[in-house]
């Protein structure tokens, strides 16, 4: 039989195969999926194993722990109990979580959705593995350690969306993975799968892993996500659960699971809110990213060894998902996703779009330094005897840093010299002192005692 030349021809299809495979070598992940909505049809990708070990193949079902990407499931669940009336978006937040009513922070359940509760980022997961939601609330979501007013700004809070789940408990009176699953996994047709809990019955759960590019080796890591921390980043899902949720949140791709006005409600920007350099603007549950002026909105997620992403366009419903059971997904996606336009014609916003200032740096750096506190975390801003400042998290080995006029500032790369924003200074509004610093969108005050 003879093949014409234009049967040779690879498809869209199969040069987007052939570089999602390419890609997972190069980056070292041992698998990964890739979800694109568009024009009503969507195509399911996937390659690699979903155990180094094992040699088990992924598949389009295969479910990643998709970490932070969860609470756009537990905001959704939340808009689902607004639209029923059990719960107002300005209600404060102790009217509904009965272990914040006489200590807990002074805020909306607004506030805790968009990240602009004041609340702390929340203790490391192995710290709090044996807290009942109860106690880690107490001890972790309280008017005590807020780094801001309420509503003023934006830290990006894994605490607020503990309290968010536990709402969601004393309102339904069930667990929240039940919650989750009876109001929102089963009206989607997503199998729940979730860390710590029993596996779904014939579903197949990806293991995360370790990529070492320096010796070019990948090891399995284990999960470590504690309990009260379910609401925050228990889901596991595959890259076609991330494309049905954002359908859940596009106009005209709903079927009516959440109301047109909440889902819109859920994408506009929050007014304050400055995630920084985590994206160009914060809604409900959801980070917002600017592309040739539409605003798409979506999250990424990270659990251990695993990295996912979700981008959706409202206006013309397209959706990109990618999901990856490896560290190293992280530079996986970022170059697959600047490729995508030529694989697929779709512009997929990545890093901030807001431009940035010309980078000049500050003149006078001094009033920079100092000790800033998030909850437990604690950064240390010092500067040289020359006049370089460089940044400590928790005593570990000080890292160059440089701070421009406008306040903003970038990490250097010790081995490159490579510049990475890191993030910006706070002026307090009423003295005009930098009182506070936000890394990675997660805002720290300086100490009183410094």
């Amino acid at each position: 039989m003879v093949t014409s030349r234009d049967e040779r021809r690879p498809t869209a299809r199969h040069r987007l195969e052939d570089r999602l495979h390419a890609l997972a070598r190069a980056h070292q992940v041992p698998g990964a999926q890739l979800a694109v909505h568009s024009g009503g049809t969507t195509r399911a990708l996937h390659t690699g194993v979903l155990d180094s070990i094992t040699g088990e193949p992924f598949t389009a079902d295969t479910a990643v722990p998709i970490g932070s990407l969860t609470k756009c499931y537990t905001a959704t669940v939340v808009m689902l109990l607004v639209a029923d009336g059990d719960v107002e978006l300005d209600d404060q937040l102790g009217d509904h979580v009965p272990e914040l009513r006489r200590a807990g922070p002074p805020c909306t359940v607004r506030q805790v959705l968009s990240h602009t509760a004041g609340l702390a980022s929340g203790p490391d997961s192995d710290h709090v593995a044996a807290l009942t939601t109860a106690r880690y609330l107490q001890a972790h979501c309280n008017g005590r350690q807020l780094v801001m007013e309420p509503g003023t700004d934006f830290s990006y809070s894994n605490a607020g969306y503990v309290a968010a789940g536990r709402l969601i408990e004393t309102v339904t009176g069930m667990n929240w993975q039940d919650a989750v699953r009876s109001i929102l996994l089963d009206p989607l047709g997503t199998v729940p799968s979730f860390i710590g809990a029993p596996g779904a019955p014939g579903r197949q759960a990806a293991r995360g892993h370790s990529a070492n590019k320096a010796s070019g080796r990948t090891r399995p890591v284990r999960q470590n996500l504690a309990p009260a921390e379910a609401a925050a980043g228990a889901l596991r899902g595959s890259a076609l659960d991330l494309v049905a949720l954002a359908l859940a949140h596009v106009p005209g791709s709903s079927d009516g699971l959440l109301p047109p006005e909440l889902a819109e409600e859920m994408r506009r920007p929050v007014p304050g809110a400055d995630p920084g350099v985590l994206a160009d603007g914060w809604g409900l549950g959801f980070a917002l990213f600017g592309r040739d002026g539409n605003t798409w909105f979506g999250h990424d997620g990270n659990a251990q060894g695993t990295s996912c992403y979700l981008r959706a366009d409202p206006g013309t419903g397209t959706v990109v998902a990618f999901t990856s059971n490896s560290n190293s997904g992280a530079d996986m996606w970022h170059e697959l996703s600047g490729e995508l336009e030529e694989l697929t014609g779709i512009r997929v916003p990545g890093a901030p779009a807001r431009p940035r200032p010309a980078a000049t740096p500050m003149a006078s750096t001094a009033q920079c330094t100092g000790t800033y506190l998030n909850g437990d975390v604690e950064y240390e801003v010092t500067m040289s005897d020359s006049g370089t400042l460089a940044l400590s998290v928790d005593g570990d080995v000080p890292a160059p840093l440089v701070c421009h006029e406008d306040l903003t500032c970038d990490l250097v790369d010790p081995s490159s010299g490579r510049r990475i924003p890191g993030g910006r200074f706070v002026r307090d509004p009423h003295t005009g002192a930098v009182d506070r610093i936000q890394l990675s969108g997660r805002m720290a005050r300086k100490s009183a005692l410094v």
